[in-house]
């Protein structure tokens, strides 16, 4: 839904301008304020190299009275040392005069190059001149400027009653490469003029996240500056304070299918990426285990170059099967299905099993390898795409 046109969400004014962090023309700085009194929870990566950004970002969080969100694109401020902590707190130092805000209420966020300092004294610069342009309108130019190697912005809106009254919820993702989140995402910031109480918007995040971004993956690697940010601004009169409330149901729901729906669109615009694929996995002893079947299957790169060759290679299907569950798994209680094909049988090739019918659903641009591992009651999907050509020649010249 790229180029959908977003609505204003009430209490939030936002704006982006080109501050040169790269040798480009384009937007690559984003502000967002927010009104005072919001409720601001979020998500961050678990890698052990994560940015100075998720560092500052998270102790800044803990402290509560969000006011100001500062995105920059083409630099992640990553394994920066003491110099990226100072960088970022100058940012947001620098936001805090140009809002009349405290640093505290700043959350910094950065994407791009591991290992290289931000170009401090340009961003700097910036940031008075963006801070002038705030706007409700400026969500469009929001999801551009946090691009990276994507090759669209990523933008949902959905809306609800609450009430009688009318809610608004718009999101907006980047994310194209090094994308397997872990309690996280790639970056991806919604925010709704509903009355969340913050309790209740932690949870909500944390379970929105993990029916989401916590079921994709592009190539298994989770990158150092993952976030999700979920802003519920209090403009409505409506008040949702526990899971009991009316209008939490739907509220929570229409939360939860936008990150599924941006989700999905970070896989479908993963770099090089020809085919989306569904992995699901059914009769797994737990749900952890279903999860392991899955992403061993969807991140295997012999299956990723399968997809993308069209070939329906069912033997990497079972191989990356028997890695997920070594030594543990009674093979002769396997099915494997290609949408509705079954290919694999009780362990071994189905009996009516025809290589062209394989061939017709792997040539498809959207569709589902389901596992049947017949050891338990326990479902779980997620969300891939296939490794191709262009994939390797986007990282190969990432830096040049």
């Amino acid at each position: 839904m790229s180029d959908l046109s977003l609505p204003p969400v009430r209490g939030i004014r936002l704006a982006s301008v080109p501050a040169r962090i790269k040798d480009w023309q384009r937007d690559d700085l984003l502000l967002m304020e927010i009104d005072a009194g919001a409720s601001v929870s979020a998500t961050f990566t678990q890698n052990s190299f994560c940015a100075a950004p998720v560092i500052v970002a998270r102790e800044h969080l803990s402290q509560g009275a969000v006011r100001a969100l500062l995105v920059n694109a083409g630099n992640a401020n990553a394994a920066t040392g003491a110099r990226g902590l100072s960088d970022t707190k100058a940012c947001c130092e620098a936001v805090a005069e140009a809002l009349s805000i405290r640093a505290e209420q700043v959350l910094p966020f950065s994407t791009g190059v591991i290992g290289e300092h931000l170009p401090l004294q340009r961003l700097l610069d910036a940031i008075p001149s963006v801070a002038g342009q705030l706007s409700e309108s400026g969500w469009n130019r929001a999801a551009k400027a946090i691009m990276t190697t994507d090759t669209r912005p990523k933008t949902v809106v959905r809306t609800l009653e609450i009430g009688g009254e009318k809610i608004t919820i718009v999101g907006i993702a980047k994310g194209s490469g090094m994308v397997k989140p872990n309690m996280a995402t790639m970056l991806a910031y919604v925010a709704t003029d509903a009355h969340i109480a913050q309790p209740l918007l932690d949870k909500m995040v944390t379970d929105a996240v993990n029916a989401s971004f916590n079921r994709v993956s592009v190539d298994g690697d989770t990158s150092t500056n993952d976030a999700c940010v979920l802003i519920a601004t209090g403009a409505s009169s409506s008040r949702i304070e526990t899971c009991e409330d009316d209008g939490y149901p739907e509220l929570m729901e229409a939360i939860t299918q936008l990150h599924i729906e941006l989700a999905k669109a970070v896989v479908k615009d993963g770099e090089g990426a020809t085919k989306f694929v569904t992995v699901q996995v059914e009769g797994a002893r737990s749900g952890a285990e279903a999860l392991r079947v899955a992403f061993e299957v969807g991140e295997s790169p012999l299956v990723k170059t399968a997809l993308y060759a069209s070939d329906p290679n069912w033997g990497r299907l079972v191989m990356a099967i028997g890695n997920a569950i070594p030594g543990d798994l009674d093979t002769d209680k396997v099915n494997i299905y290609l949408d509705r094909v079954l290919v694999v049988e009780a362990g071994g090739r189905a009996g009516n099993y025809r290589e062209e019918q394989g061939e017709q659903v792997f040539s498809k641009p959207e569709f589902t390898i389901l596992i049947e591992l017949g050891r338990g009651a326990c479902n779980e999907h997620i969300w891939t795409c296939d490794f191709s050509h262009e994939y390797v020649t986007i990282n190969a010249e990432y830096r040049t």
